[in-house]
């Protein structure tokens, strides 16, 4: 019998783990680590975020180890914070010596194909074609496709990197919101993935978990609730528009809302809401699966 397997997806805000027997899951956790701190504007990854990130994987190692996973049915895969990063071989040494596997770092291809594997294999019924979007801490994919990706774009615009380029008042000013809203359209723009071929349209990562539990008025964050959660689009787009509005107390206060996403999920919000408007779907599918599954089927 196959034994267990961990796949580890490090993005520009958070770490994820997933551990198991696939299809059964045995972890499934992820720690907010803002590894892409000041990456847009400086160019490196910060020693604190380094400092995060190397505590959030010497837990995982424990956990790892626990669970009798094997070295070589470990997966960690990297993306946008250590492709824009000039000192990710410091990101890179320090996981290998944590760990005893290296990062992977990813390219926007091959996080797109992973994301859609992840998104849609619960989703067989759904209608085909398949738009996936994954907005990030640092870059947001758009993945078309109908068992696999016939088409897809990363495109550099995310959570965390658009906070820092644009949203410093809180709550937003309308110039702040309306700078934004030009950079993310800018982006969609020069996209070459049409989203508006998507008949079904599923949003994965933590962005689109947090805009669910807030479209379903859950009183606390409920993953079993979100998963697969179909959500009409008038009811996104007015979520992300409060979401926007609030100042970064009033959106901790929300009881469903992760701590470390409050400051960034304005921008993040920003991006949902406008890659949705190029849609045609009446309907926004929420997945909890997303590329750490794909990460975890493809070892």
């Amino acid at each position: 019998m196959r034994g267990p397997v961990a796949a580890i997806d490090c993005g520009t805000n958070t770490i994820k783990l997933l551990i198991g027997r696939l299809p059964e899951v045995s972890v499934r956790t992820s720690r907010m680590i803002r590894l892409g701190q000041g990456v847009d504007a400086t160019g490196r990854l910060a020693d604190e975020a380094l400092d995060r990130a190397f505590a959030a994987v010497e837990e995982y190692a424990v956990l790892i180890e626990q669970h009798g996973v094997a070295r070589e049915d470990i997966r960690f895969c990297a993306t946008s914070a250590t492709r824009d990063a000039s000192n990710a071989a410091v990101f890179s040494d320090g996981v290998l010596a944590r760990l005893g596997v290296r990062p992977e770092v990813l390219s926007g291809e091959e996080e797109a194909s992973l994301a859609f594997a992840g998104a849609v294999r619960g989703l067989p019924d759904a209608p085909r074609p398949v738009l996936v979007v994954d907005v990030g801490g640092g870059s947001t994919e758009l993945i078309l496709g109908d068992t696999a990706p016939t088409a897809s774009h990363s495109m550099d615009i995310g959570s965390v990197r658009l906070t820092e380029r644009h949203l410093h008042s809180d709550p937003p000013t309308a110039a702040e919101i309306a700078a934004c809203v030009a950079d993310i359209d800018a982006q969609l723009d020069a996209c070459p993935v049409d989203a508006a071929l998507g008949a079904t349209v599923v949003g994965v990562a933590g962005t689109f978990t947090s805009v669910a539990a807030g479209v379903l008025h859950l009183p606390s964050f409920d993953p079993d609730a979100v998963d697969h959660a179909r959500l009409p689009m008038p009811a996104v787009h007015a979520l992300c528009d409060e979401l926007v509005a609030m100042t970064v107390a009033e959106r901790l206060a929300l009881g469903w809302m992760h701590p470390g996403r409050a400051d960034v999920i304005a921008a993040g919000a920003l991006i949902v809401s406008r890659v949705l408007a190029r849609t045609s779907a009446e309907h926004l599918v929420v997945a909890e699966a997303d590329i750490l599954d794909g990460i975890a089927w493809s070892i």
